[in-house]
Protein backbone atom coordinates (compact mmCIF):
# COMPACT_ATOMS: atom_id res chain seq x y z
CA UNK A 1 0.00 0.00 0.00
CA UNK A 2 2.92 2.42 0.73
CA UNK A 3 4.42 1.44 -2.46
CA UNK A 4 1.40 2.09 -4.09
CA UNK A 5 0.89 5.79 -2.48
CA UNK A 6 4.58 6.51 -3.30
CA UNK A 7 3.86 5.28 -6.80
CA UNK A 8 0.95 8.15 -6.98
CA UNK A 9 2.74 11.07 -5.80
CA UNK A 10 5.87 10.57 -7.79
CA UNK A 11 3.34 10.33 -10.71
CA UNK A 12 1.35 13.36 -9.22
CA UNK A 13 4.74 15.05 -8.96
CA UNK A 14 5.97 14.54 -12.94
CA UNK A 15 2.81 15.73 -14.17
CA UNK A 16 3.12 18.99 -12.17
CA UNK A 17 5.28 20.67 -14.55
CA UNK A 18 3.46 19.93 -17.77
CA UNK A 19 -0.07 21.18 -16.48
CA UNK A 20 2.00 24.62 -15.59
CA UNK A 21 3.18 24.50 -19.31
CA UNK A 22 -0.29 23.53 -20.38
CA UNK A 23 -2.80 25.50 -18.46
CA UNK A 24 -3.10 27.39 -15.27
CA UNK A 25 -1.07 30.69 -14.88
CA UNK A 26 0.73 31.37 -18.13
CA UNK A 27 4.70 31.54 -18.09
CA UNK A 28 6.25 34.63 -17.14
CA UNK A 29 7.01 36.29 -20.53
CA UNK A 30 10.57 37.59 -21.25
CA UNK A 31 11.82 41.15 -20.86
CA UNK A 32 11.47 42.92 -24.00
CA UNK A 33 14.19 43.65 -26.36
CA UNK A 34 15.47 47.36 -25.75
CA UNK A 35 14.41 49.77 -28.69
CA UNK A 36 16.51 51.86 -30.19
CA UNK A 37 16.07 55.20 -29.10
CA UNK A 38 16.11 57.96 -31.55
CA UNK A 39 19.47 59.31 -31.13
CA UNK A 40 20.80 55.81 -31.38
CA UNK A 41 19.12 55.59 -35.03
CA UNK A 42 20.33 58.79 -36.02
CA UNK A 43 23.91 57.83 -34.96
CA UNK A 44 23.61 54.65 -37.29
CA UNK A 45 22.02 56.71 -40.21
CA UNK A 46 24.90 59.16 -39.76
CA UNK A 47 27.50 56.52 -39.93
CA UNK A 48 26.05 54.59 -42.39
CA UNK A 49 26.29 58.14 -44.77
CA UNK A 50 29.95 58.12 -44.08
CA UNK A 51 30.28 55.15 -45.04
CA UNK A 52 28.97 56.04 -48.55
CA UNK A 53 31.11 59.14 -48.09
CA UNK A 54 34.31 57.91 -48.18
CA UNK A 55 33.56 55.57 -51.23
CA UNK A 56 32.00 58.63 -52.81
CA UNK A 57 35.09 60.16 -52.36
CA UNK A 58 37.03 57.53 -53.68
CA UNK A 59 35.40 57.58 -56.83
CA UNK A 60 35.68 61.75 -57.07
CA UNK A 61 39.43 60.96 -56.47
CA UNK A 62 39.11 58.19 -59.47
CA UNK A 63 37.66 60.70 -62.08
CA UNK A 64 39.96 63.20 -61.27
CA UNK A 65 43.14 61.00 -62.02
CA UNK A 66 41.13 59.69 -65.16
CA UNK A 67 42.93 60.04 -68.41
CA UNK A 68 40.09 57.93 -70.42
CA UNK A 69 36.80 59.96 -70.92
CA UNK A 70 34.72 56.87 -70.22
CA UNK A 71 35.98 55.85 -67.51
CA UNK A 72 36.10 59.08 -65.80
CA UNK A 73 32.32 59.50 -66.58
CA UNK A 74 31.77 55.98 -64.24
CA UNK A 75 33.73 57.26 -61.59
CA UNK A 76 31.83 60.93 -61.65
CA UNK A 77 28.39 59.15 -61.78
CA UNK A 78 29.59 56.50 -59.19
CA UNK A 79 30.37 58.99 -56.89
CA UNK A 80 27.32 61.11 -57.45
CA UNK A 81 25.31 57.71 -56.62
CA UNK A 82 26.82 57.69 -53.51
CA UNK A 83 26.95 61.24 -52.66
CA UNK A 84 23.48 61.03 -53.15
CA UNK A 85 22.79 58.15 -50.85
CA UNK A 86 25.22 59.71 -48.27
CA UNK A 87 22.76 62.81 -48.32
CA UNK A 88 19.62 60.37 -47.55
CA UNK A 89 21.23 58.96 -44.89
CA UNK A 90 22.20 62.28 -43.31
CA UNK A 91 18.91 63.60 -43.86
CA UNK A 92 17.55 60.72 -41.74
CA UNK A 93 20.30 61.64 -39.14
CA UNK A 94 19.20 65.54 -38.64
CA UNK A 95 15.30 64.46 -38.52
CA UNK A 96 15.96 61.60 -35.61
CA UNK A 97 18.52 64.18 -33.86
CA UNK A 98 17.69 68.09 -35.26
CA UNK A 99 20.87 68.90 -32.52
CA UNK A 100 23.39 66.69 -34.60
CA UNK A 101 25.69 69.28 -35.83
CA UNK A 102 28.60 66.57 -37.12
CA UNK A 103 25.27 65.60 -39.43
CA UNK A 104 24.21 69.11 -40.51
CA UNK A 105 27.96 69.62 -41.43
CA UNK A 106 28.14 66.34 -43.94
CA UNK A 107 24.07 67.37 -45.04
CA UNK A 108 25.77 70.89 -46.27
CA UNK A 109 29.00 68.20 -47.59
CA UNK A 110 27.16 66.26 -49.46
CA UNK A 111 24.92 69.22 -51.16
CA UNK A 112 28.13 70.72 -52.26
CA UNK A 113 29.73 67.62 -53.77
CA UNK A 114 26.12 67.30 -55.47
CA UNK A 115 26.22 70.98 -56.97
CA UNK A 116 23.66 72.55 -54.63
CA UNK A 117 25.39 75.32 -52.93
CA UNK A 118 23.38 77.63 -51.37
CA UNK A 119 21.22 74.29 -49.59
CA UNK A 120 25.02 73.12 -48.79
CA UNK A 121 25.89 77.27 -46.98
CA UNK A 122 22.31 76.46 -45.27
CA UNK A 123 23.26 73.12 -43.63
CA UNK A 124 26.72 74.40 -42.51
CA UNK A 125 24.89 77.42 -41.33
CA UNK A 126 22.45 75.52 -38.76
CA UNK A 127 26.11 72.94 -37.93
CA UNK A 128 27.78 76.44 -36.75
CA UNK A 129 24.80 77.83 -34.87
CA UNK A 130 24.61 74.66 -33.16
CA UNK A 131 28.39 74.18 -32.77
CA UNK A 132 29.63 77.66 -33.06
CA UNK A 133 32.86 77.93 -34.47
CA UNK A 134 33.16 74.47 -35.84
CA UNK A 135 36.01 74.07 -37.58
CA UNK A 136 35.13 71.50 -40.26
CA UNK A 137 32.13 73.38 -41.55
CA UNK A 138 34.17 76.63 -41.44
CA UNK A 139 36.38 74.88 -43.67
CA UNK A 140 33.46 73.29 -45.73
CA UNK A 141 31.68 76.28 -46.25
CA UNK A 142 34.94 78.24 -47.19
CA UNK A 143 34.43 75.78 -50.62
CA UNK A 144 31.06 76.45 -50.94
CA UNK A 145 31.82 79.96 -51.21
CA UNK A 146 34.19 79.35 -54.14
CA UNK A 147 31.60 77.04 -55.81
CA UNK A 148 29.51 80.14 -55.63
CA UNK A 149 32.46 82.81 -56.61
CA UNK A 150 31.71 84.46 -53.07
CA UNK A 151 35.81 85.03 -52.81
CA UNK A 152 35.76 87.56 -49.83
CA UNK A 153 33.96 84.66 -47.84
CA UNK A 154 36.27 82.07 -49.06
CA UNK A 155 39.11 84.13 -47.64
CA UNK A 156 37.52 85.28 -44.35
CA UNK A 157 37.00 81.48 -43.83
CA UNK A 158 40.27 80.86 -44.15
CA UNK A 159 41.60 83.98 -42.29
CA UNK A 160 38.89 82.49 -39.13
CA UNK A 161 40.26 79.00 -39.59
CA UNK A 162 44.03 80.06 -39.72
CA UNK A 163 43.94 81.12 -35.85
CA UNK A 164 41.76 77.99 -35.23
CA UNK A 165 42.52 75.07 -37.19
CA UNK A 166 45.84 75.02 -39.11
CA UNK A 167 45.57 72.03 -40.77
CA UNK A 168 41.64 72.81 -42.31
CA UNK A 169 43.39 76.20 -43.09
CA UNK A 170 46.33 74.49 -45.37
CA UNK A 171 42.89 72.68 -47.19
CA UNK A 172 41.02 75.11 -47.97
CA UNK A 173 44.24 77.41 -49.15
CA UNK A 174 44.68 74.21 -51.37
CA UNK A 175 41.01 74.23 -52.25
CA UNK A 176 41.46 77.98 -53.58
CA UNK A 177 44.58 77.24 -55.64
CA UNK A 178 42.19 74.38 -57.15
CA UNK A 179 39.61 77.03 -57.91
CA UNK A 180 42.02 79.30 -59.31
CA UNK A 181 43.13 76.76 -61.55
CA UNK A 182 40.50 75.18 -62.77
CA UNK A 183 38.92 78.93 -63.44
CA UNK A 184 42.02 79.86 -65.63
CA UNK A 185 41.97 76.55 -67.49
CA UNK A 186 38.18 77.05 -67.98
CA UNK A 187 37.14 77.80 -71.95
CA UNK A 188 33.71 79.91 -71.08
CA UNK A 189 31.85 81.11 -68.23
CA UNK A 190 34.74 81.24 -65.93
CA UNK A 191 35.32 84.62 -63.05
CA UNK A 192 36.15 87.64 -63.84
CA UNK A 193 40.54 86.95 -64.81
CA UNK A 194 41.16 90.10 -62.54
CA UNK A 195 39.21 88.63 -59.35
CA UNK A 196 40.66 85.11 -60.11
CA UNK A 197 44.39 87.04 -60.23
CA UNK A 198 43.54 88.73 -57.23
CA UNK A 199 42.75 85.89 -55.42
CA UNK A 200 45.81 84.15 -56.69
CA UNK A 201 48.42 87.49 -55.03
CA UNK A 202 46.10 86.81 -52.56
CA UNK A 203 46.73 82.71 -51.72
CA UNK A 204 50.66 83.19 -52.62
CA UNK A 205 50.93 86.19 -49.29
CA UNK A 206 48.91 83.61 -47.53
CA UNK A 207 51.32 80.87 -47.99
CA UNK A 208 54.29 82.93 -47.20
CA UNK A 209 53.05 84.17 -43.74
CA UNK A 210 51.98 80.49 -43.28
CA UNK A 211 54.94 79.08 -44.10
CA UNK A 212 56.98 81.76 -41.73
CA UNK A 213 54.69 81.17 -38.90
CA UNK A 214 55.03 77.57 -39.24
CA UNK A 215 59.02 78.04 -39.63
CA UNK A 216 58.67 80.80 -36.18
CA UNK A 217 56.54 77.78 -34.25
CA UNK A 218 58.79 75.23 -34.97
CA UNK A 219 62.09 77.48 -33.74
CA UNK A 220 60.15 78.66 -30.47
CA UNK A 221 58.68 74.76 -30.05
CA UNK A 222 62.94 73.88 -30.58
CA UNK A 223 64.53 76.82 -28.35
CA UNK A 224 62.18 75.23 -25.61
CA UNK A 225 63.51 71.95 -25.46
CA UNK A 226 66.77 73.44 -24.23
Amino acid sequence: MRHHLSLSACMLVLALPTAWAAGGSPMPAPPPARSESGQDQAKNAYNHGIGDVRKADKYQTSANEATDGKKKDKALHEAEEYYSSALTSFMQAVRLDPNMHEAWNYVGYTNRKLGHYDTALDAYQRALQLHPGYPEALEYRGEAFLGLNRISDAEQAYLDLFAANRTLADKLLVAMKGWISTQRGATAGGSDPTAVDALDKWVQERSQIAAQTASLTRAGAASSWR
